[in-house]
């Protein structure tokens, strides 16, 4: 089995770049199932009921979300019937929606499981370590997926030797920017950031010229989605189609070739 992860889609420079790109990977990598982290997904901070069904439409299989989970008004009006779609567990309120989702792949019972960290992130009911000892506890899935939207690294790498070998991926997602720490623990799959898609020359996502303005001036600006060519990162894991153990990782960047042309204007 071929799962694809994708990281933070961030405004529609990374959707297009999912829209671009995803059906090329599925065929080259012969993709079973892909997972994608959309919660930065509309204008850079929320998903919309459009956008889900979009990136559904894309051939995304899993949508996982983060800490701007509840940023667009619009996602309590369908994220209960949104059967694709996976909120972090521990983020409040948890009263709406799935944290945990099970889904048949090639006759597999796949768990992906989203979870947000605790360190330096705001609204987190419990500890991603706790939530997910009940997840195993309370399912009963063939294989677990972790979408772990986390700042810290540190927490991310405690979590990946905290359940390697009774998970089958964990993903960092949040930062943003794609870390080389890809590896297999134990069988487990795993890697501290996948990265995003969108703007590649942006601060994260965003506007260049806006974030540079703020770290130097007192000068408080919007978070503008930055414009332009974009960036799309992700990871291939590939399995063990009897063991359901993680064979090989490669981690996937496709970036436009230079950015010679940018001027900073502040």
């Amino acid at each position: 089995m071929n799962i694809l992860f994708i990281g933070d889609i961030v405004g529609s420079v990374g959707r297009e770049m999912v829209q671009r790109h995803l059906p090329l990977l599925k065929s080259q990598y012969d993709i079973d199932f892909v997972v994608a982290n959309g919660e930065n997904a509309a204008h850079g901070k929320g998903i919309t009921r459009k956008i889900y069904n979009q990136l559904v439409q894309m051939g995304i299989d899993a949508v996982t979300m983060g800490n701007h989970t509840f940023a667009k008004n619009d996602l309590f009006n369908f994220i209960d019937e949104a059967e694709r779609m996976v909120r972090p567990l521990n983020l409040e309120p948890t009263d709406v929606g799935s944290g945990v989702k099970v889904f048949d792949v090639k006759g597999v019972k796949v768990a992906v499981v989203n979870l947000c960290g605790e360190v330096f992130m705001h609204d987190v009911s419990s500890s991603p370590f706790r939530c997910m000892e009940k997840v195993l506890k309370e399912n009963h899935a063939d294989m677990y997926l972790v979408d772990l939207h986390a700042e810290a690294t540190s927490e991310k790498i405690a979590f990946t030797y905290a359940f390697a070998g009774r998970v089958h991926a964990v993903v960092g997602t949040h930062t943003h920017v794609q870390t080389a720490d890809d590896r297999i623990v134990k069988g487990t799959a795993a890697i501290s950031d996948l990265g995003m898609c969108g703007a590649y020359t942006s601060v994260l996502g965003r506007d260049v010229n806006e974030i540079v303005t703020r770290f130097t001036t007192d000068t408080k600006t919007r978070y503008t989605i930055a414009e332009g060519p974009g960036i799309f990162c992700g990871m291939v894991v590939h399995y063990d189609d009897h063991t359901h153990r993680a064979v090989s990782v490669q981690r996937v960047q496709i970036r436009p070739e230079s950015e010679e042309q940018f001027e900073l204007n502040i």
